[in-house]
C-alpha cells in the first residue's frame, strides 16, 4: 500500500512534473482473457482527496461483471478514516528508520492535500464489493507485507523527519505534497509516464527497495494470475498503479508468461 509513497518521497527532490490540462477521470485499466476466463487489472491510487469521479462506467461495468475482487492484501480497517499507516507494531517487527521516515513524510504530505485512504480506490472497491456480497481476497497476506517492511534497507536518499525541537522544512514538505497531488492527477487521467519516472528514480536511489516492493511482487502476482486463468470466471484485480508501469511491471511479467494484456480505457 505504501510503495508509491516511497517513490513519491524520492521523486520530490527532482524537477516538478509539468502540469497537464484537466481531463475526465479515466485511470488505467487492463484486461487479460482466454476462452473462459477474464481478469481485469485496475491500477489504483491508495489515498485520494474524494473529488475524483473515477468509478465511472468502464471501471464500474468491469467491476460489476466480475465474480470476485482481489486486492494487494486485506488490511484491517482503522477505527477512524485516514492515511494508511503500515502495521508496524506487530511483535518483533523493526522496520528501517529510513523507510519509516519516508513513509510518514509522504503520508503527512498527502494529508495536507486532503488525500485519505478512506477515499482511496482500494477502500472504495472493497466497501462496494462487501456491500454486494462479492468475495474479496488478497494477493498476499498481511504478514508477508509486514515481513517485507521489516526488510526494507536503509537508503541514503530517504528524507529524515525532524527530531523534537528541530524546525520543520516546510519547503520540502510542500514539494512532497505537490508531488503527491501531481501523482493523483496523473492517476486520474491514466497517465502511466509519471509512475514510470518515479519508479526509475526509486530504482536508482534504492535498488533493493525497488526489487522487494515491485519486481518480486509483480513476479508473484503474475504467477497468481496465470494460475487463476486455469479456472473459468471473471475477476477484478486492483493493485497500485505503479505495479502496472515500467519495464518490471505486472503486465510485462504476464506477457513473459504468454499472457498479453490490453488496455480497455
Amino acid at each position: 500500500m505504501v510503495n508509491l509513497l516511497v517513490a513519491a518521497a524520492i521523486a520530490a527532490a527532482s524537477p516538478a512534473i509539468a502540469p497537464a490540462e484537466p481531463a475526465a477521470d479515466q485511470p488505467a485499466m487492463f484486461v487479460v482473457r482466454d476462452a473462459d476466463t477474464t481478469v481485469y487489472i485496475f491500477g489504483t491510487f491508495h489515498a485520494l482527496d474524494g473529488r475524483s469521479q473515477w468509478f465511472g462506467k468502464q471501471v464500474r461495468d468491469a467491476f460489476e461483471q466480475s465474480n470476485e475482487l482481489v486486492l494487494e492484501t486485506l488490511v484491517p480497517e482503522q477505527p477512524q478514516p485516514g492515511p494508511f499507516v503500515p502495521p508496524l507494531r506487530a511483535p518483533s517487527v523493526t522496520p528501517s528508520a529510513s523507510f519509516l521516515a519516508t513513509t510518514r513524510l509522504a503520508i503527512n504530505a498527502g494529508r495536507a492535500k486532503g488525500m485519505q485512504v478512506g477515499n482511496g480506490a482500494d477502500m472504495v472497491l472493497r466497501h462496494v464489493a462487501e456491500a454486494e456480497g462479492k468475495p474479496v481476497e488478497g494477493l498476499e497476506t498481511l504478514q508477508l507485507q509486514i515481513d517485507m517492511f521489516n526488510r526494507i534497507p536503509q537508503s541514503a536518499a530517504a528524507p529524515r523527519q525532524p527530531r523534537a525541537g528541530e524546525p520543520v522544512d516546510n519547503g520540502a514538505m510542500d514539494g512532497l505534497s505537490n508531488v503527491m497531488s501531481e501523482m493523483q492527477t496523473a492517476w486520474k487521467r491514466g497517465d502511466q509516464s509519471v509512475f514510470v519516472r518515479m519508479l526509475s528514480q526509486l530504482r536508482q536511489a534504492s535498488p533493493d527497495t525497488y526489487r522487494m516492493m515491485f519486481t518480486e511482487r509483480n513476479e508473484r502476482w503474475a504467477d497468481w494470475i496465470r494460475g487463476r486463468m486455469q479456472a473459468p470466471g471473471t475477476v477484478f484485480v486492483a493493485v497500485g498503479a505503479g505495479h502496472l508501469a515500467g519495464p518490471d511491471s505486472l503486465l510485462v511479467r504476464l506477457a513473459e508468461r504468454g499472457i498479453p494484456s490490453q488496455r480497455v480505457n
